[in-house]
């Protein structure tokens, strides 16, 4: 029997009369109900309706049905998706980077050539020697009398003084109640060959008027001159004799330390030559307070050094 005999209702448009004799079938058998469509307006799914929704699969069905379900992009699926362009960046965001293909940027030490990171090793290996050399001199310094000072002594005194010397005078019961200031006065052979003596030069009180109303003074405007006149008082007897190796040392140091100063006072002018210097300390008690009982002299005690003679170390270390 042909399928599409008139008699069959096998391919019976939805909605179509049925011929007399048809036997019912129940409504829900068919599926859900396709509206009708308007008069004059073309079937998208054949003259037969297939490919409607909710209409049953029909077994053997034609090359559209087969079509209707291949879900492979077409030829001119593929050629529209080609023809998109790629994405353009957003300005401002980071671009998209592939971890697997990009490895991560070098930065820090890294990011040197190698020539440079062995010389960065090299530096980094110098400076943490220097600080442990330094470390353990410090230590040897203030660390009681041993085997090691004894016999090294000397070198742990050459590189801690002037500059690293430490003391305990900050937990001092008794602080300091006395003004000390540093006077220094000079020889002068003039161009004629005469000679002449300055007056005295009021270091300490130099210093002072460089520190007063300045918020950051340096080190050396502070405790220069002070370190290295509690140097040489610590190291001399009452007679200004050195005691020890380290009397002849203050003694050297301060006599440049004077020399340099005078130098950049100008005290000489040019073609005169600076043949010799001498230091004095003037010490007066700082004045108790009106409700304190304690009686104290204010009159001042100066100590006067011998005349030194200017050398050429002198001069050249005042120079560097």
């Amino acid at each position: 029997m042909d399928a599409y005999d008139g008699g069959s209702n096998a391919r019976r448009r939805p909605g179509a009369a049925s011929e007399p004799g048809d036997a019912a079938e129940p409504r829900g058998a068919e599926g859900p109900e396709v509206p009708e469509r308007a008069e004059g307006s073309e079937d998208p799914h054949g003259p037969y309706g297939q490919g409607a929704p909710g209409e049953p699969e029909v077994p053997g069905g034609s090359d559209a049905t087969a079509d209707s379900t291949d879900t492979r992009p077409s030829d001119t699926r593929l050629s529209a998706l080609a023809a998109i362009p790629p994405a353009v960046p957003v300005p401002g965001t980071a671009p998209h980077r592939n971890p697997d293909s990009d490895p991560e940027p070098r930065t820090g030490v890294t990011a040197l050539s190698l020539r440079y990171q062995i010389g960065v090793v090299l530096a980094l290996a110098v400076v943490a020697v220097a600080v442990c050399v330094h470390i353990g001199m410090v230590f040897l310094h203030v660390a009681p009398s041993n085997t090691v000072t004894k016999q090294h002594g000397r070198a742990v005194d050459d590189w801690v003084y002037p500059e690293f010397e430490q003391n305990w005078k900050l937990f001092a019961p008794n602080p300091l109640q006395q003004n000390i200031a540093v006077q220094v006065r000079a020889r002068i052979r003039t161009v004629d060959g005469g000679s002449r003596t300055t007056g005295w030069y009021d270091l300490s009180a130099q210093d002072g008027r460089a520190i007063d109303g300045n918020l950051l003074p340096s080190h050396t405007q502070q405790n220069e001159l002070r370190r290295s006149w509690d140097l040489f008082v610590s190291t001399h007897d009452a007679d200004n004799r050195p005691v020890g190796l380290r009397g002849t040392l203050s003694q050297t140091y301060l006599r440049r330390l004077v020399v340099l100063r005078l130098e950049r006072d100008h005290v000489a002018a040019r073609g005169d030559i600076l043949v010799s210097v001498q230091a004095r300390s003037r010490t007066s008690s700082v004045p108790p307070p009106k409700w304190s009982e304690e009686k104290v002299s204010v009159q001042p005690v100066y100590r006067e050094l011998p005349w030194w003679a200017v050398t050429s170390e002198d001069t050249e270390g005042s120079a560097r």
